[in-house]
């Protein structure tokens, strides 16, 4: 059974950054679309980022782009977002979340194969 643990949240002010680690264990990434989906209360999942696994190719929603950058480490199985200049709408659960399908990453879909347990990132000054 594959897993995905998620580190590096926490409270920063905005304009900062933060960077997010995502290991997985039990199953290998070189064959999983891996990315990242966020939700905040009361709104809707939203597919953040999402990088492919045959070719590299990135995935970033309009909310972020120029802003985060994932990047995944196939030789440590652990995939990292690096996000710069938080602003006051980026607080949310991030989830890592790993799928053979990039398109349903990047859709945020509920059903993709493997889920993290997910890190809380709060914006606050």
């Amino acid at each position: 059974q594959g897993q995905l643990v998620e580190s590096g949240g926490g409270l920063v002010q905005p304009g900062s950054s933060l960077r997010l680690s995502c290991a997985a264990s039990g199953f290998t990434l070189d064959y999983y679309a891996i990315g990242w989906v966020r939700q905040a209360p009361g709104k809707e999942r939203e597919g953040v980022s999402c990088i492919s696994s045959s070719d590299d190719n990135t995935y970033y929603s309009d909310s972020v782009k120029g802003r985060f950058t994932i990047s995944r480490d196939n030789a440590k199985n652990t995939v990292y977002l690096q996000m710069n200049s938080l602003k006051p709408e980026d607080p949310a659960v991030y989830y890592c979340a790993a799928d053979r399908h990039s398109r349903l990453v990047v859709a945020g879909a509920p059903y993709l194969e493997v889920w993290g347990q997910g890190t809380k990132v709060t914006v606050s000054s």
